[in-house]
């Protein structure tokens, strides 16, 4: 191949990229925008709260239960090799905590909440009902975009919160009933050991990746091509995009934190 029609190959890619990005920026810059100024929506808020927080707490909930447990034999079994199996306590509480709580919450949301934003919104604009509201003089962003962003900036820290203590609960119950370790003590290395910066860093986290969530799924729903076709290509886009922009977030924001 030519060096050059390769150079601008990967030269447009660079721009389609940059100008995805400028365009993401530009709707997040408006969602923020119009969540500060009135008119607001209780009851679109309120549905978006009980969508994305209370009817998530299940699916969160039962896989931090796994992956705590998980975690705990993993790491007893770890460290029998170096004889420091009773890391495990702390080693499950700061896991949990600084990493896998806060990423898989935001994950399970991106898997359940995106999808289901993305998919609503665009089968909304195929069927013409974003034009009907404009028609109305309601703004889409106001009505549609802004309640669940909202949500997701309350609901999602919370869900991390519960999350991590759950999670905690399952290494607990594992290491006390299968590994034999003392309950008491158990607890106590655990409380010991987690700092507020723990704490805080993980609720942090909860609020950018559930604002990412609901952006990504509103973004790609209100910009969805028409037909069934683009319904499914605005669902499948929004939760690669949300995913990987978690993940990427999670390496910012540790690096924010936890920087020496």
């Amino acid at each position: 191949m030519n060096p050059l029609a390769l150079l601008a190959r990967l030269g447009r890619a660079v721009l389609s990229a940059l100008a995805a990005v400028g365009r993401i920026a530009i709707f997040a810059f408006g969602a923020f925008a119009h969540i500060l100024r009135p008119p607001y929506y209780p009851r679109e808020l309120f549905n978006a709260l009980l969508n994305v927080g209370w009817l998530s707490l299940p699916v969160v909930g039962m896989t931090a239960i796994f992956t705590g447990g998980a975690l705990a034999l993993q790491i007893y079994s770890g460290g029998a090799r170096f004889n420091a199996e009773a890391v495990v306590p702390q080693i499950v509480a700061i896991g949990m905590v600084r990493e896998l709580g806060p990423v898989l919450v935001g994950l399970m949301i991106a898997a359940r909440v995106t999808s289901s934003i993305a998919a609503e919104i665009a089968t909304m604009k195929v069927t013409e009902q974003i034009d009907a509201l404009v028609t109305l003089s309601t703004h889409p962003m106001k009505y549609l975009v802004a309640p669940r962003v909202l949500a997701a900036l309350i609901t999602v820290p919370l869900l991390v919160g519960i999350g991590d203590i759950i999670g905690i609960a399952g290494g607990y119950a594992v290491a006390v009933q299968n590994l034999g370790f003392n309950a008491a003590a158990y607890l106590q290395n655990t409380v010991d050991f987690l700092e507020l910066r723990d704490v805080v860093s993980s609720l942090a986290k909860g609020a950018v990746f559930g604002v990412i969530a609901a952006l990504m799924g509103c973004y790609y729903g209100m910009h969805s091509g028409r037909g069934a076709q683009g319904v499914g290509r605005a669902t499948k886009s929004s939760v690669e995009a949300a995913a990987v922009l978690i993940l990427a977030a999670n390496f910012v924001l540790t690096g924010v934190f936890f920087s020496i």
